[in-house]
């Protein structure tokens, strides 16, 4: 089984984000892998000990801080990186990522896609299931569970509206994986320092054998119109007291103030 994991640069959301003028302050800054992604390399890596895959993760955008996020998944055990590099995505969206995955996918041989469920950036929860549409593969998203059945079948758990839903799963597909599934390993200081020294395949989208007008990146479907700082809220209240009188003034606050009942 060849196994292609998609992983992405995402804002530190533990840390301190400022907003001006509709825009994110940058100074200060720092990047992680976004932390669905971090459960996909997981999943990935555990099926390749289980099941003597072969494993792949690919970034797209440039500098060091996507390179440092590869070479965590290095560590963590992933075998292969692709770093898609080209200014001309800076502003992409969820479609223009999944047409530039369908091309590292076209130019590979991989049976099965495994990708976060979302991004804790813009939380859209798109990319993977479009990519599926765009290579016309079946697709399960919200899985919790993965099992080989052999090498043509997967068994995998999704999180439904009413409970937990049991899929087979007939390859190449792409599953999105929830937080669910697994907890990620944290890398060893071993697996970091040979993670250094790894390989990385960098392209461009020429390299791809595309362009940015092809991959819909001159007429993008959604855009960011701004960031916005969020409203500060107000503290809580503490009532002490006879259980029966703190009820019915907690009843009134919610019906007369809060407006929820």
């Amino acid at each position: 089984m060849n196994i292609l994991t998609t992983i992405k640069k995402v804002v530190d959301v533990e840390l301190t984000i400022r907003v001006e003028n509709g825009s994110i302050i940058e100074d200060g800054l720092q990047y992680v892998m976004n932390a669905w992604d971090e459960n996909a390399v997981e999943a990935a890596v555990q099926l390749k000990e289980n099941n003597q895959a072969e494993t792949t993760l690919v970034s797209i955008g440039g500098g060091e801080d996507n390179t440092k996020i590869i070479r965590r998944g290095y560590a963590m055990g992933i075998e292969n990186g692709i770093q898609i590099d080209d200014p001309a995505l800076a502003e992409a969206d969820s479609f223009v990522y999944a047409r530039v995955l369908q091309k590292v996918y076209e130019k590979g041989s991989y049976d099965l896609v495994i990708t976060g469920k979302q991004a804790q950036d813009t939380d859209n929860g798109q990319t993977g299931i479009i990519l599926a549409e765009y290579l016309g593969l079946p697709c399960v998203s919200n899985v919790v569970a993965v099992e080989v059945i052999d090498d043509q079948h997967l068994k995998v758990s999704r999180l439904g509206d009413t409970g937990t839903e049991i899929v087979e799963l007939a390859l190449p597909a792409i599953i999105t994986v929830t937080d669910s599934i697994n907890e990620p390993r944290l890398p060893q200081m071993r697996g970091l320092m040979m993670a250094k020294k790894k390989k990385i395949d960098v392209m461009d989208l020429a390299a791809l054998g595309t362009s940015y007008d092809e991959v819909g990146g001159t007429a993008p479907k959604s855009q960011i119109a701004e960031f916005m700082k969020s409203e500060t809220r107000t503290a809580g209240q503490k009532f002490e007291g006879d259980p029966a009188e703190i009820t019915a003034r907690v009843v009134s606050l919610l019906a007369n103030e809060a407006k929820v009942l």
